[in-house]
């Protein structure tokens, strides 16, 4: 075994991270040919496999997957270096977050305060858009995204994993049986995401009572007993059950990824904003 080229390692996470070569070399702006090559070097370094190559794209083995979170923090580790070298002068700014109403309300807003006492020079303009800002144009700084944009020039990292479950009040749920319940659901606005089209399939001819296209609407009157929503988890259960029996499990998942412009990313105000927004939404634990 020797010892890794660093910039092996980065190719690694890139490809860990895009699932094809092709879209690793994309988010690397490089040949597919010299990512493929770069995992070829960092296996003969480390004499060990750590991709299985399939027609349809590259999957981590038992060694690739053992290796992944010692390189991610490799690189966290080295962010930290970089922004500590550039010095804390440098963080000034505003640096403008894009992300979807209810993640940018329940989810970031609460869970913000070190993060901002850790940067003081930065001005964080947390923006809850419905719709995806336009980071080639600027728009915004970072994105949070539930779709995994394929655009080049953009940086993409997975950040966390959003689970989905059945929630009513208890009042509600002690009223009426499973046969008399009704439903809390999107409308025509949000009807393609996974977890409504879940909901559709399991209410059979039971009615909707509301819809809307606001999730901390549909939240509220969950709490206030006008029925049954299918929420995220990261909004608080108090005051309302997960509805476990008779209703299925809901099997819903859906990555969030933050997103940002290669060149902007380059910025030190913007680095440590998204370093600060990846460790608050990494898994604890």
């Amino acid at each position: 075994m020797s010892q890794p080229d660093w910039d092996d390692l980065r190719y690694f996470l890139a490809l860990h991270d895009a699932g094809t070569l092709s879209a690793a070399a994309r988010t690397a702006g490089v040949e597919h040919t010299t990512v493929a090559r770069r995992i070829d070097a960092l296996e003969a370094a480390l004499g060990v496999r750590l991709f299985d190559r399939f027609p349809k794209g590259w999957s981590l083995t038992a060694a690739g997957k053992a290796l992944a979170p010692h390189v991610r923090k490799m690189e966290d580790g080295l962010h930290g270096v970089l922004r500590a070298a550039t010095g804390a002068a440098e963080l000034h700014g505003k640096v403008r977050v894009s992300a979807p109403p209810a993640l940018a309300a329940w989810l970031l807003a609460p869970r913000l305060r070190p993060a901002l006492h850790r940067l003081p020079g930065i001005e964080l303009d947390l923006r809850g858009e419905a719709r995806e800002t336009d980071l080639m144009r600027r728009e915004s700084d970072i994105a949070i995204r539930y779709n995994r944009p394929t655009a080049p020039g953009l940086a993409v990292r997975s950040v966390a994993t959003v689970h989905y479950r059945l929630c009513a009040s208890d009042g509600y749920l002690a009223s009426r049986g499973p046969e008399e319940w009704e439903f809390l659901g999107y409308d025509e606005q949000l009807q393609h995401t996974p977890q409504h089209q879940w909901l559709e399939k399991i209410r059979g001819e039971r009615r909707y009572c509301l819809r809307s296209n606001d999730l901390g609407a549909l939240y509220q009157a969950a709490l206030a007993g006008c029925g049954v929503a299918v929420l995220p988890d990261y909004l608080p259960l108090a005051g309302l059950l997960a509805v476990i029996a008779p209703a299925p499990a809901c099997p819903v998942k859906r990555k969030l990824w933050i997103v940002m412009h290669e060149d902007v990313r380059r910025a030190a105000p913007v680095r440590a904003v998204a370093d600060e927004i990846i460790a608050l939404l990494a898994p604890q634990g």
